[in-house]
């Protein structure tokens, strides 16, 4: 198993421009059928959805399509996809959703190793209901959640858990399935954030103990949306807010408004690119994804490996912070006695992109202690290429010697 990268590479038409991208947990390149099928969709005959002529077919295919690549990609049932403006907004529709129920004495557990669209969302929901709110702690030292105590803070009170797949930040990746383990031991419902981790890792919502599962597709090559995961029967209990003449079948109903019907085309047409990396003899759909992800995963860790070594070389200057046992290619580090944004600048300047600041992961970003010097964070995806880490390690060096 050998992932081509100068062959993947050639699939994006951006890339072309010189830049060495390490900005992929921000959002990765885009190839250029992403594009196509976008545009394709966009201008060839297109309706609302229907069946009586060519245009309207092509709206009802396009989310058809769009259902079954993201059930392919995530082991899911494809009427229970849930289209949605990003993961962020779709956190927040069912925080209101779920919480509409909640009652003071109820209790919610969240994670300081998430992103805060993984946490606002859920702290003003349980605020608006007067439950209370508990935290999965962080290890600042290891990267890790601490889930030694999980008895005592998911109880019989607890409604909801909320956890992220893998940090943003810090790329550590949690003990999942052990957490949604005892919070479906006491009723509870466990809501995932797989945006970053589904950039890295093959997903199976089941596998992980998710009840609901939402990720980003521009984080793994598509146009910038949301999409939601759930069992239709669990979606079907819930009765969210909606326009009186608007459908009530699920998924549609928690979809509001028209849908864009080429941002969907352009999500299966990166689900195609993802399945067509390194897909071996794999014959179906998941199949291919599965292969081409193991691939992917074996050539991001080698570069990871090499950037490590290559920072600890440095001794000192650098500081790394992802440290988990189990995490992504991403790297998060500080330059003791140096901002981080000089080092981003500095790496800009070489044309070298891997953005300095705390990214939206207002918890785990407090316990690493960082607010006054922020901190450098390093992603690799699958069209990085040796070159590419050349640029990044020979800046680095060079920013430090300055």
């Amino acid at each position: 198993m050998s992932l081509d990268v100068a062959l993947l590479r050639t699939a994006f038409p951006s890339l072309d421009s010189g830049i060495a991208h390490f900005d992929g947990p921000g959002g990765t390149q885009t190839p250029l059928a992403v594009g196509q099928a976008i545009l394709d969709t966009l201008t060839g005959p297109l309706s609302n959805r229907g069946s009586s002529v060519a245009s309207e077919r092509r709206a009802d295919d396009a989310v058809t399509a769009f259902r079954a690549a993201c059930a392919d990609l995530l082991a899911a049932d494809p009427r229970g996809i849930v289209y949605g403006r990003s993961a962020t907004q779709l956190t927040y529709d069912f925080s209101r959703h779920l919480s509409r129920g909640w009652i003071a004495g109820d209790e919610i557990v969240l994670s300081r190793l998430d992103h805060d669209a993984n946490v606002r969302p859920w702290v003003q929901a349980a605020d608006r209901a007067g439950a209370t709110v508990r935290w999965i702690d962080l290890d600042p030292a290891t990267g890790e959640l601490d889930v030694a105590d999980l008895d005592d803070l998911i109880t019989e009170r607890t409604r909801l858990v909320a956890v992220t797949a893998a940090s943003n930040l810090l790329g550590t990746i949690p003990p999942v399935r052990t957490i949604a383990d005892r919070a479906h031991a006491v009723g509870a419902l466990v809501w995932v954030d797989g945006v970053h981790y589904t950039a890295h890792h093959v997903v199976d919502v089941t596998a992980l103990g998710a009840d609901f599962f939402v990720c980003s597709p521009y984080k793994f090559f598509g146009p910038h949306c949301g999409v939601l995961a759930a069992s239709p029967a669990l979606l079907e209990s819930i009765h969210p807010d909606k326009l009186l003449p608007s459908t009530n079948v699920v998924p549609e109903r928690f979809e509001f408004g028209t849908l864009p019907y080429e941002l969907m085309a352009g999500v299966t047409a990166a689900i195609g690119v993802l399945a067509s990396i390194d897909p071996g003899d794999a014959t179906t759909r998941r199949d291919r994804l599965v292969a081409s992800a193991a691939a992917v995963h074996e050539r991001e860790l080698a570069l990871r490996t090499r950037i490590e070594e290559a920072l600890a070389e440095l001794g000192p200057l650098v500081e790394l912070h992802s440290r988990a046992a189990e995490r992504t290619a991403t790297l998060f580090m500080t330059f003791p006695g140096r901002r981080a944004a000089d080092a981003a600048a500095f790496l800009a300047a070489r044309d070298v992109l891997a953005p300095a600041g705390s990214f939206y992961a207002v918890e785990p970003f407090a316990a690493l202690g960082l607010e006054d010097v922020g901190g450098l964070r390093v992603g690799v995806a699958p069209y990085t290429s040796d070159e590419d880490v050349d640029r990044l390690l020979d800046g680095i060096r060079a920013f430090l010697a300055g």
